[in-house]
């Protein structure tokens, strides 16, 4: 929830009333720092395109090596079966 100025404003001056200025100041840049430092967090947590078109390029990669994998073993499948198949009939 953001608070307009004047609000801001009179928020500042019912808490210095009941709190004192020294507090109330200490209180106000305490809650601006504890934002602050909060909102460089969740900037630092968040993709750039720069990643996501890393991990695009990585993901594509890692499914061709794997297309390519499978492509093999599948070719090594086909042969072997068929080698089975031929001993089979020549008997």
């Amino acid at each position: 929830m953001y608070l307009e100025a004047k609000e801001t404003a009179r928020l500042y001056q019912l808490l210095s009333e009941k709190l004192g200025n020294d507090t109330t100041e200490a209180m106000f840049k305490y809650i601006d720092n504890k934002t602050e430092r909060s909102v460089e967090a969740t900037i630092q947590t968040l993709a750039t395109k720069e990643d996501l078109a890393q991990v695009k390029y990585d993901l594509s990669e890692k499914i061709g090596n794997s297309v390519k994998w499978m492509f093999i073993f599948w070719i090594g499948q086909f042969a072997a079966t068929a080698a089975v198949i031929v001993i089979l009939l020549g008997k």
